[in-house]
């Protein structure tokens, strides 16, 4: 539930970054209030002229003179709404950067818990229409609503010194809608809330459809994701509609109210005139300057509108910034030395944040002890506890209890940018960026010259049996799409193995990551793993007896503990659970890309 606040209260956690360019948004609203002055003064002008001027026997040049002072008047105004622009724009956007990167560095801090409890969709709204918004109301919506506002209040004092009967009328007309705007300013407030929340949700539908695609085609549930998605877009339609009808509803009432007052003076001034109590030429400037503020009045509306949408848009932006970072460095971290990579879990326990109090810990009392540069697979039963495991390493979560440490020292001891260095993942569920495979592989290295960059990338593709990148149209530096979709599945897997293993680990923690591919092509993986990474420690889930046979030994998960330690041939031999594992693991993958890969051009593999 978010957190209710005043107007005030949102639109000041804006201000510290609004403060720099404070100076120049104050040029902005001075050029603002300068064309409305200006725009003020050419009703009292065409007051003078009337009154003197156009009496009979005025003079000619004087009506020269009135005339080109209107016009240097319009001028006048046309030039402070030129730098009302020039003073009001550029440092919005300046603004604007800010809070989109702020925003985006502080998602890359906060955890993985946060980001599995938020969509994307609601996250990309924020960081991109909402921050949008803020910015049009920052170089246009606030200071004009405040020029509008003074601008009326102004253009009712001149014309109270004008014609004060007739201004009483024109005022009497602002109450309701003074009170009217209370109760819109409270209601269309909510329903902004409620649109731009369902924009949020109906982006993260499209997001979710755009990279589940092919299951929706294989499937062939693309008409069902389409009525489910026609019935969000539909709702937000609806939410659309009600809100322009309301904004509909309070202009009508901002527009006619002064309109009907105008038509009331019309009448009653000419009676004045007619009895010697208004002039002509006052009665002509008070029409002249109530024409000039019933364009701002009617701007009310939109503007405040645009004020309680940003309003939104704040709020829903520091519901973001908002959310502390749970993992954090240490005050005294920890400077790793000399990465030896023994891995130790003492007594580690673990529940997800968002789990309930009644149900048990994912991991209850896990100790396991990993010798410096040896390879143990990790085995278990779906929902053993492997995968959550294996995230605790490099603090994706950190443990309810107990302590992992490395070389001795608990990772937490460390800076999480220090602890990343030493530990690289490679998960199951393979994650590429829309950039080049070799922007991609080396994303975890960190090379001192191009030259080593290549080596790096050669060596890692090498090693990753990923040597079918130097076959695509620009080779290493060819574009993949989003998330490696252009890639098959095993594609994907030595790509990212490869980012693994171009960080230069001394800790590598794999998450099933050879699952795509054939036992040959995972055989020889791991063959070169062992050659070129022989000092670093590997821990990797198992879920196939080829990769189990290919470890050192063989750690067993059941209900979150570790209930075996030993080879593969030892658990085989005398523990029954284990070989209950080993049976249930499902029978090897042909990697299709692989075996093309080793055919010659008769087709005979080699």
């Amino acid at each position: 539930m978010p957190r209710q606040t005043t107007l005030l209260q949102s639109l000041g956690r804006l201000y510290p970054h609004v403060r720099p360019i404070l100076p120049r948004l104050f040029l902005g609203f001075l050029c603002a209030l300068g064309a409305s002055v200006v725009a003020l003064a050419i009703p009292q002008v065409l007051r003078v002229l009337v009154n003197s001027y156009l009496e009979p026997g005025g003079s000619v040049p004087a009506l020269w003179w009135a005339t080109g002072i209107v016009l240097l008047l319009g001028s006048l105004e046309a030039v402070f709404l030129a730098l009302r622009r020039q003073f009001a724009i550029a440092p919005s956007t300046t603004v604007e950067t800010s809070l989109r990167t702020s925003f985006y560095r502080h998602l890359q801090d906060l955890s993985i818990a946060f980001h599995d409890r938020w969509g994307s969709g609601q996250l990309l709204s924020r960081a991109m229409s909402d921050l949008n918004l803020i910015r049009r109301w920052m170089a246009f919506g606030a200071m004009m609503l405040i020029v509008t506002a003074l601008t009326v209040v102004i253009g009712v004092t001149i014309m109270f010194f004008t014609a004060w009967q007739l201004a009483i009328v024109f005022l009497a007309a602002a109450v309701p809608i003074i009170i009217y705007g209370f109760r819109f300013r409270r209601f269309y407030g909510r329903v902004s809330r409620q649109s731009q929340d369902q924009a949020g949700d109906l982006a993260t539908t499209v997001e979710e459809s755009v990279h589940g695609i092919r299951v929706l085609k294989a499937f062939g549930r693309s008409s069902e994701a389409l009525d489910a998605f026609e019935e969000q877009a539909e709702g937000l339609r609806q939410t659309e509609v009600y809100k322009a009808n309301s904004l509909a509803k309070f202009s009508l009432v901002v527009t006619l109210l002064p309109e009907a007052a105008l038509a009331v003076s019309l009448v009653l001034g000419i009676l004045l005139v007619d009895a010697g109590l208004v002039s002509i030429g006052a009665l002509v400037a008070f029409f002249a300057t109530a024409a000039v503020i019933a364009g701002p009045v009617e701007s009310m509306g939109p503007l405040l509108s645009m004020t309680l949408t940003a309003k939104t848009a704040i709020d829903r932006h520091f519901e973001v910034m908002d959310a502390k970072r749970t993992i954090t460095d240490p005050e005294q971290p920890c400077r790793p030395a000399e990465v030896h990579g023994q891995l130790s879990f003492d007594d580690v326990h673990f529940a997800y944040p968002d789990a309930s109090p009644e149900r048990p810990d994912v991991l209850d009392g896990v100790s396991l002890d990993l010798r410096a540069g040896e390879t143990m697979a990790l085995v278990g039963i779906t929902g053993s506890g492997k995968s959550t495991l294996l995230q605790l390493v490099p603090r994706l979560y950190d443990v309810t209890a107990g302590s992992i440490r490395i070389d001795g020292t608990d990772v937490r001891d460390y800076r999480l940018e220090d602890l990343r260095s030493i530990v690289a993942v490679a998960f199951e569920d393979t994650t590429l960026f829309s950039s080049s495979v070799r922007d991609n592989v080396l994303l975890g290295a960190d090379p001192a010259s191009d030259a080593e960059a290549d080596l790096l990338l050669r060596e890692a593709l090498e090693v990753a049996q990923a040597q079918f990148v130097y076959s695509l149209p620009q080779g290493a530096d060819t574009l993949i799409g989003e998330e490696g979709l252009s890639l098959s599945g095993g594609q994907r897997q030595r790509v990212a193995l490869a980012r693994a293993i171009a960080a230069r680990p001394g800790l590598l923690i794999m998450d099933d990551p050879l699952s795509a591919l054939d036992v040959r092509t995972e055989e020889l993986v791991e063959h070169r793993l062992r050659e070129v990474l022989a000092d670093t420690t590997t821990l990797v889930v198992a879920h196939r007896p080829s990769t189990v046979s290919l470890a050192d030994r063989v750690a067993l998960m059941e209900n979150g503990r570790i209930s075996a330690v030993g080879t593969h041939a030892e658990l085989l031999a005398g523990n029954e659970h284990y070989r209950h594992v080993i049976a249930s693991l499902p029978a090897e993958p042909q990697d299709l890309d692989s075996q093309l890969e080793t055919e010659d051009e008769d087709g005979v593999v080699l």
